[in-house]
């Protein structure tokens, strides 16, 4: 994921630690046509996307991913796991209000495969153009 991406989304989501004790930590978010980067945040609170963040920047590939999945709602907050190829699910928790992280990024990773779809049916259908005549160009 290059950082020229051009960003979708900006903004705070929880991440929940693979550690032992689990805790939620905010993350500075930004979502873009190629995944989702994830920036520690330093400091406390705040919801502004100008937030200040660390230089450590987890990049979630959406070519890595596989679905948004497990949506719940509980007190305000909406619950979801992103689910990565390697079988490795990551959970994530924002507010309720207004169009939801998961949405949003369940949208990106549809777009994004529906390009690679596209692309790799081009690119076949290119490559099989070069293989054989169709018989349109000859002369009788």
């Amino acid at each position: 994921m290059s950082f020229a991406a051009k960003a979708m989304r900006d903004g705070l989501l929880e991440k929940r630690s693979s550690g032992l004790l689990q805790l939620w930590k905010k993350k500075r978010c930004v979502l873009t046509e190629d995944g989702l980067r994830l920036h520690n945040c330093k400091g406390g609170g705040g919801d502004a996307p100008g937030l200040a963040s660390s230089s450590k920047v987890k990049e979630l590939h959406f070519e890595r991913m596989v679905t948004v999945d497990c949506v719940e709602y509980k007190r305000g907050l909406v619950y979801f796991t992103v689910v990565m190829v390697t079988g490795k699910e990551i959970d994530f928790r924002c507010p309720q209000d207004g169009t939801a992280w998961n949405a949003e990024i369940a949208l990106a990773l549809v777009r994004y495969k529906n390009l690679q779809a596209v692309q790799t049916g081009r690119n076949r259908h290119l490559s099989t153009g070069h293989l054989g005549s169709t018989g349109e160009d000859e002369e009788l």
